[in-house]
């Protein structure tokens, strides 16, 4: 009898073994512990990987797990968001092929709160298409640089506040824990099945201290150049059932540097200064070719729900125009972070200091627009003929004459599209921070220390853009200049131009006269946030863990131009019609009290019972806090003016939660563990919808005061349910495997989306890690399957509101250690060409989302790509 195995029943399977086997183990001694510290070993391979991991989950009084990097530049997987991805309860966010958000347990990416050991690191984005929200990008990160991540589950008062999620410690290196004169160099070429050409990743880490260990200095970088190609098929519908092969080409380039200064003039004291540069250029094109399916009557045969056009024949009687357009971006994020930090230790005190600054900024310094018709002289698109299939996940497009585009089908000359003025659209992102705990030694009635501390940061969000003015006299430009090369287009492969975007560029800056602050676009927050906690930690009769209040207060600042209906001055740009010159100012505050509870219960020397309360808070999308932006005023249609008015009193997010898990240790870094949690989430962020209101603002078009309001506020709350499982084994042979998995019922009020579906954003509710290796002195070997069931993805602005299918991805990694210093490494992502696909999934009566968004439309997918990644490392 065959048995087919669904991945939960794998990893059911996989669990329900790994307890069969601890029964049987040798039982391990307990770990040693230093006061309630987390242990770190200085290991190497992947099972001592694992083994540090299982030891500082074991080890720490929350809920914690982690991923280690056993030696220098060996973190498990060259993609930061990808390594936290293997951890349970954690999914991870996609973006241009990079892992880029990460979720805990169900939530909302931006509950997660990323720190920079410890405090806060600044990012913005460099795609002016994506939601202005609070979460990290991890795209930023090279793993080369860093030492080890920690993710807490559970809260704890002298963790900073932010993350009802979880709380991510992304650690760097310090060069005191190194030896003196340590050396890291490594070099990686890689390509894939679609971006196939070479890319390549150079990284290097030195490390001094002098021979009193008193003084260090560590200098690491790291730098990725490579071509990033995304094929696929884009379908908005709205434009005469537009269905649009597209492909995405990004020249991507991105840089490192981490400089640590460490030093001990005395044993009691420790003094630190750590500077990190991240930089990521992302410079990128996206051309689509345009299918009208909606065109002609007669080609549509069949409509779904939302009345959109799933299934279409173009035949010699009736076939199809086509359109191609290119959008062109020259995008950069940076995120730069200075921490000057110390401690000092005297009997039975230990006082903790840290402040610095972290900024970030990011954007596009031009968005571009090129496009060719077939209403355009000197141009000879192909027309469409065959089949299109929307029936399905993904649409298939099956040709029935040549598609292909090359540059003699295009006119000898272009000019920049004229409606898309070209825009700049920078953001930025700074917040100032300072520091000081104390923790007092304490032998009273099981109580082994009391910690206090207060913290202070200065934190202000700014979003802009400048709007080209084109000059009256339009240049155009050579064709085969802005068109050279040749791409493969959509998934179907048809030939088409590869744009030139240095040449797009420069032609804009020949029809820019002039550039104009977009007052539409201007949004400022500023934030000052105080903290303080206190918190004892304990340790009696098999009990240990912590439990302490922290006490929050905010001061927000929002400043916006004023909408008033000031008519549009000579040579201003027409996206300031309405606004005034005048900037006006909102303030609010808001404070709140944040329990916590960690306890853990040694039920034998092996076997750990662990449980959590707490209450934690997320503050508010920036986006939400913007004060004003508008639509519809004096365009071509009568009655459509409305105003979106954020706050800046909206109140955090705030969850009470709460975790009971047990934890079997046994052998070297073997565990079984299985947890529950639960989390209540009050004061979700919704739209108050408001008709026919009068906001002293005429319209010139419908000369009424007559405007549809949204007002954010704060109603409804959520739920969060879940449990997860892991185990870790490692057999004598050199075997082991690691495996878990999580289930998430995460549930959101519905109103809180324009897509009516009460889910929280990017919350898959299975997700399961498979992770099977081979290990000897000299050889590694690596086979790990992560997959997550289908998620809800909300950005703003054209692709909007989409449910994203399961996605899994089985990935292989092997290294030789050709001596002591030299190390090959060779891995392979997404071995299944598992493709990305999303679609519509709001109710087909819904008002507030585009047909596409609606009954299952395959609005959005692309191929599946394996990438290659060969690399050779040196360590001395």
């Amino acid at each position: 009898m065959k048995v087919s195995k669904t991945p939960i029943a794998a990893a059911v399977t996989i669990t329900l073994l790994g307890v069969a086997m601890a029964a049987q183990a040798q039982q391990a001694e307990p770990a040693k512990k230093e006061g309630n510290q987390l242990d770190q070993v200085v290991i190497t391979g992947i099972r001592a990987s694992l083994q540090s991991a299982a030891n500082i989950k074991r080890n720490a009084n929350a809920v914690v797990d982690a991923v280690t990097a056993e030696d220098v530049g060996k973190l498990p997987d060259s993609d930061v968001g990808e390594s936290l991805g293997r951890l349970p309860g954690i999914t991870v966010g996609r973006a241009f092929g990079q892992g880029a958000t990460v979720s805990v347990r169900g939530s909302d990416p931006q509950m997660t709160y990323t720190t920079l050991n410890g405090q806060s690191v600044a990012s913005t984005g460099w795609y002016d298409q994506a939601t202005v929200d609070r979460s990290f990008n991890y795209s930023l990160l090279p793993s080369e640089l860093i030492g080890g991540m920690e993710v807490y589950k559970s809260s704890q008062a002298d963790l900073t506040e932010g993350g009802i999620g979880g709380t991510v410690i992304v650690k760097t290196r310090k060069p005191l824990d190194l030896k003196a004169g340590t050396a890291f160099a490594s070099l990686k070429l890689g390509k894939g099945t679609v971006s196939t050409d070479l890319s390549k990743d150079v990284a290097g880490l030195y490390s001094w201290r002098n021979e009193a260990k008193s003084f260090g200095v560590l200098v690491a970088g790291a730098v990725e150049k490579s071509e990033y190609v995304r094929r696929g098929i884009e379908s908005d519908a709205g434009w005469a059932g537009d269905v649009a092969p597209a492909t995405f080409v990004q020249d991507r380039k991105r840089t490192a540097m981490n400089v640590t200064l460490q030093g001990k003039p005395a044993d009691n004291i420790d003094l630190g200064l750590n500077y990190l540069s991240l930089d990521l250029t992302g410079d990128n094109t996206n051309s689509n070719l345009y299918l009208f399916m909606g065109q002609n009557d007669s080609n549509c045969k069949q409509k779904n729900a939302a009345g959109l056009c799933v299934k279409a024949v173009a035949g010699d009687a009736d076939p199809v125009n086509t359109f191609m357009q290119t959008w062109a971006r020259q995008g950069k994020m940076s995120s730069d972070s200075l921490v000057l930090n110390g401690s000092f230790r005297a009997d039975g005190l230990k006082i903790d200091a840290v402040a610095g600054q972290t900024k970030a900024k990011g954007g596009t310094s031009h968005t571009m627009n090129y496009g060719v018709g077939w209403w355009d002289d000197g141009q000879s698109l192909p027309k469409f003929k065959g089949t299109i299939d929307a029936t399905g996940k993904q649409i298939v497009i099956s040709p029935t004459v040549p598609m292909d585009v090359k540059v003699s089908n295009l006119p000898s000359k272009l000019v920049p599209t004229g409606w898309a003025t070209d825009q700049q659209q920078p953001n930025a992102d700074k917040e100032n921070f300072a520091q000081a705990d104390a923790t007092y030694d304490l032998d009273w009635n099981g109580l082994t220390s009391f910690k206090a501390g207060v913290r202070a940061t200065s934190h202000k969000y700014e979003q802009s853009a400048l709007r080209a003015k084109f000059s009256p006299t339009v240049v155009s430009g050579n064709t085969s200049d802005l068109y050279s090369g040749s791409i493969k287009m959509g998934p179907n492969g048809w030939d088409f131009p590869k744009a030139n975007l240095d040449a797009m560029a420069a032609l804009y800056d020949k029809n820019t006269a002039s550039w104009t602050p977009q007052r539409s676009s201007f949004a400022e927050i500023e934030e000052d946030n105080r903290a303080a906690y206190g918190m004892f930690e304990f340790e009696k009769a098999g009990w240990r863990g912590n439990f302490g209040l922290r006490y929050v207060h905010t001061n927000v600042t929002g400043r916006g131009y004023k909408f008033d209906g000031t008519p549009l001055a000579a040579n201003d740009v027409p996206n300031n019609d309405g606004w005034g010159n005048t900037i006006r100012e909102e303030k609010a505050s808001y404070s709140d009290w944040l329990p916590s509870l960690n306890a853990a219960y040694n039920i034998d020397k092996n076997t750990v019972l662990r449980l959590a309360a707490s209450k934690a808070i997320t503050r508010p999308n920036f986006e939400y806090m913007f004060l004003t932006k508008q639509a519809g005023y004096n365009d071509d249609r009568v009655g459509n003016e409305s105003m979106t008015f954020g706050s800046v009193g909206l109140k955090p997010q705030a969850s009470k939660q709460f975790d009971l898990g047990i934890e079997y240790y046994y052998g070297k870094g073997n565990m079984v563990s299985a947890a529950i949690f639960h989390k209540s989430i009050d004061n979700f962020v919704t739209a108050l919808v408001k008709t026919n209101q009068k906001l002293g603002v005429v319209d010139p078009l419908s000369k009424v005061d007559n405007w549809t309001v949204n007002q954010y506020i704060n109603a409804g709350g959520g739920k969060i349910n879940g449990f997860e499982a892991q185990i870790n084994h490692s057999l004598d042979s050199g075997f082991g495997f690691a495996g878990s998995y999580t289930y998430a019922d995460a549930k959101a009020p519905a109103s809180s989306y324009p897509d009516g579906l009460a889910l929280f954003t990017q919350s898959s509710k299975h997700t399961v890690n498979l992770v099977g290796f081979y290990e000897t002195e000299n050889y590694t070997a690596r086979l790990a399957y992560n997959w997550r069931s289908k998620y809800m993805i909300r950005e703003t602005g054209y692709y909007s509101y989409r449910m994203h299918d399961p996605y899994g991805s089985l990935d292989f990694s092997a290294g030789w250690n050709i001596n002591k210093n030299l190390r090959l490494t060779f891995e392979a992502v997404n071995l299944l060409k598992k493709d990305d696909v999303q679609y519509g999934a709001a109710d087909a009566s819904n008002p507030d989302v585009k047909g596409s968004m609606k009954v299952g439309y395959p609005a959005w997918s692309f191929m599946g790509e394996t990438t290659y990644r060969l690399g050779l490392s040196a360590k001395f």
